[in-house]
């Protein structure tokens, strides 16, 4: 099909933001993406809150290109500004995502399934595609995986690590509702005010007070009048965005376990019987929540939203230690606020700590001139509750994304690329380092 300098798999927040650093850092770029637009859970799933952690003055943001798509979506009066964050209108960032791409002049490809890769020894040097012009090749000298689940780094050789699917993270099938009288709902949400703890009721999950969107009693009245089944599926949501229009526009509400999101069967199974759930969902919403009792079904996410599966074991696995305690490394590719959300963990990072992001967790073991971002990055089950944040992910594409172009430039391979010039260019597209 191509050939190209960079080329990155996957268009999410962490596959766009590699491609947009590595074209800004002047590599030819393509990006492949599997669905029909870039964005990634953002636009699939119908997740517009990058950034929801930003509710305290105290946190402190890596920058760069995570929060340009905050600034695009605000500038275009495409999103509504809660606390100190942007819930970004997720339809309209599908139009926001072309056009950052081909103002950078990056080569998109929609449509597009990535089957194989291209082996030379033990360097990569393309994938193999499906889509409905058949199968082709795509041959580059740098290859990005931003997949979300580490395919392109598997199949290339790379150890990997992924946890039986009871262990994993839930997945999700998301929904918004129109017909909502947005006031009535907003009295009521402020009269039962909830806080991040309230999530522990079923999940396990421990700290903080910070306030919260969450949303509980609609679901448990149904389920104890036996609307919805008791089984081990979580109905309790966290909403965003609502609309003068009468819309809350998305409600992650469905929480399904024992998923293996590598497995078909399982990405099946979760999305029919997810649908199943949102339908009950919506129902009690109707019944138990004031606001909701016009409500209807307005949109279901187009994909799963998927928390956890494969990670690569890279130069350097981050650690709950690293995320917990302000870990500080010399090939800091960006920084993370201390914001931990999963694997019964919830910490919202309201005084100011944070930690660096290392570029020993994109750069995977045994295959050379690959890199990874997003939320496959090398870790433990701890770190892996904040590296899999959307804006988390953004720092690891950046990352790979200049690394890629730097490496290319300076005629090295990526584990032997110069990180004080990664750094200095970084620096450069607006991502603060330390």
């Amino acid at each position: 099909m191509a050939e190209t300098d960079v080329l990155v798999i996957g268009g999410g927040p962490g596959g766009m933001s590699a491609a947009l650093a590595a074209a800004r850092t002047g590599a030819e770029t393509m990006l492949v993406e599997r669905y029909g637009c870039f964005g990634g859970v953002i636009t699939q799933s119908m997740i517009g809150t990058l950034a929801w952690y930003r509710s305290n003055a105290c946190t402190v943001d890596a920058g760069g290109i995570g929060v340009e798509f905050e600034q695009r979506a605000k500038a275009m009066g495409a999103s509504l500004s809660i606390f100190l964050y942007e819930v970004v209108d997720t339809e309209v960032f599908k139009f926001i995502a072309d056009q950052m791409i081909q103002a950078a002049g990056i080569i998109p490809v929609l449509h597009c399934m990535t089957v194989d890769v291209i082996m030379e020894g033990s360097t990569i040097k393309g994938v193999v595609t499906e889509s409905k012009s058949g199968r082709q090749a795509i041959l580059a000298k740098r290859v990005i995986d931003a997949t979300g689940d580490a395919d392109i780094a598997y199949r290339a050789g790379v150890p990997c690590l992924m946890d039986p699917k009871n262990k994993l993270e839930e997945v999700s099938v998301n929904f918004g509702c129109s017909g909502v009288d947005i006031d009535k709902f907003l009295n009521y949400t402020l009269s039962k005010p909830s806080s991040i703890a309230d999530w522990g009721e079923d999940s396990g999950e421990k700290e903080s007070g910070e306030f919260s969107t969450f949303l509980l009693e609609p679901f448990k009245k149904a389920r104890e009048a036996g609307e919805i089944p008791d089984t081990s599926t979580r109905v309790q949501s966290y909403w965003g965005n609502f609309t003068d229009a009468g819309e809350v526009t998305s409600l992650n509400a469905i929480h399904m376990p024992d998923i293996d999101p590598t497995d078909v069967r399982d990405l099946t199974k979760a999305e029919i019987e997810g649908r199943q759930y949102v339908m009950w969902a919506v129902e009690a919403l109707k019944k138990y929540t004031p606001g909701f009792e016009k409500a209807r079904l307005r949109t279901m996410g187009a994909s799963l939203g998927v928390r956890e599966s494969r990670k690569i074991e890279g130069a350097y696995n981050i650690t709950e230690d690293d995320v917990l305690h302000q870990a500080k490394f010399d090939d800091s590719i960006g920084i993370f606020p201390e914001f931990l959300d999963g694997n019964h963990i919830a910490v919202m990072p309201s005084t100011g700590r944070y930690f660096q992001v290392p570029y020993g967790i994109i750069l995977p073991q045994k295959v050379e001139n690959l890199l990874v971002a997003g939320r496959c990055v090398a870790g433990d089950k701890v770190s892996h509750a904040a590296t899999r944040q959307m804006m988390c992910c953004t720092v690891t594409g950046q990352g790979a994304g200049v690394a890629a172009a730097v490496s290319l430039k300076d005629n090295v391979p990526c584990s032997r690329v110069n990180i004080a010039e990664v750094q200095k260019v970084l620096k450069k597209q607006g991502v603060r380092i330390a």
